[in-house]
């Protein structure tokens, strides 16, 4: 390396260009030593710094998903009220409706209050302890249909001695309820008893369960006439034959949606008895039931309101054959629900009748 004229390299003041470069190593040193002290106690500092808390990572723990809670066992009271179809009132309408045509038939208009109130309540008893001597009598069958299989008595979180006991509870009751009236209402009242109770076993034996159980469901009919008349004229015979057809139809409906189930188990029902002829043996039932109503209509000299009910309640019915046209089991059942607004129609019709003239 040339080096410039007139320069003279530094010395440490001993002369020593040595030491001078030596001095400057040296120094270099401790100052690289210094530095990495220095950045040591830094990281140090920032290691045991802390934050405030809404500074501070969210530990990953907190959105981890709060574990399943335990599933809540029923109380034996709630499953009673499904035992008894408590959640589910469409039996108990469709069994209201003519004991209703019944009660206002025979009183020629709003029948007495306290008769009103023991059938009201009569009916829901009644109707309640049907289904439980049902499930009693199915808990063989139950567990092998899909719409049943969830029912108390078919998973065993109730007993068969727990159900017959609230069935007698229930028959109790409404039978109390019974005595309040006449003699004859009373007499006819173990007639229902029978029927209730023999009903759900006919399905092993017969194939027209459905009839028995419009026999069954409307027999608040006579009783209704009998305790507001003390006598069961035709006409309450007349409407009775007309809930028979009624309930042997739209209970056709209810055995389509468990067709399939009940072949398997070997259950017996109209819905087989019929087979490919379903629609047609439903269209002549609901022919019969109009029929029987239009010639009760006729002798109860019911005005134009209960005639143009009537021809809404035959719309209605149509309707239910044009969503059930393909027979799927969801079809049949929403046909079967939609027979609430037709007993409803019918009894708008007659009590308007009593109440214009």
């Amino acid at each position: 390396m040339v080096r410039p004229e007139g320069f003279e390299p530094p010395t440490n003041g001993f002369g020593s260009h040595y030491s001078i470069r030596l001095s400057y190593g040296r120094m270099g040193r401790y100052r690289g030593i210094e530095r990495q002290a220095a950045g040591r106690a830094f990281s140090h500092d920032c290691a045991n710094r802390r934050d405030p808390p809404s500074l501070q990572p969210m530990s990953y723990e907190r959105y981890l998903p709060p574990e399943p809670l335990p599933p809540v066992e029923p109380t034996r009271l709630a499953l009673y009220w499904t035992l008894v179809r408590g959640d589910r009132p469409i039996g108990w309408l469709l069994l209201l409706w003519p004991t209703w045509w019944g009660l206002w038939i025979a009183a020629g208009g709003v029948p007495p209050l306290w008769p009103l109130l023991v059938f009201t309540a009569g009916v829901w008893l009644t109707r309640s302890a049907g289904c439980v001597i049902n499930d009693y009598a199915d808990r063989w069958l139950d567990p092998q249909v899909a719409r049943t299989r969830d029912r108390p008595l078919a998973t065993g979180a109730v007993t068969g001695r727990e159900a017959l006991t609230v069935f007698a509870v229930l028959m109790l009751v409404a039978f109390a309820l019974v005595l309040t009236l006449n003699r004859l209402t009373i007499e006819l009242s173990a007639v229902g008893v029978l029927l209730a109770v023999s009903y759900p076993y006919l399905k092993r034996y017969t194939d027209f369960p459905q009839v028995y159980l419009g026999m069954a469901f409307g027999w608040g009919i006579p009783m209704g006439f009998a305790a507001l008349q003390g006598t069961v004229p035709p006409i309450a015979w007349l409407l009775y034959v007309a809930n028979i057809f009624w309930a042997t139809a739209y209970d056709t409906w209810y055995a389509m949606v468990d067709r399939d189930d009940d072949i398997r188990a070997g259950a017996r029902s109209t819905a087989i008895l019929f087979g490919d002829m379903d629609l047609v043996a439903l269209g002549v039932l609901y022919g019969l039931m109009f029929a029987a109503l239009a010639l009760a209509g006729r002798r109860a000299a019911l005005g134009p309101p209960f005639w143009y009910a009537l021809g809404v309640a035959v719309l209605l019915v149509a309707y239910e054959f044009f969503i059930a046209r393909a027979r799927n089991r969801d079809d049949c059942f929403r046909a079967f629900l939609h027979n609430h607004w037709v007993g409803a129609v019918i009894f708008a019709g007659i009590a308007s009748s009593f109440l214009l003239r």
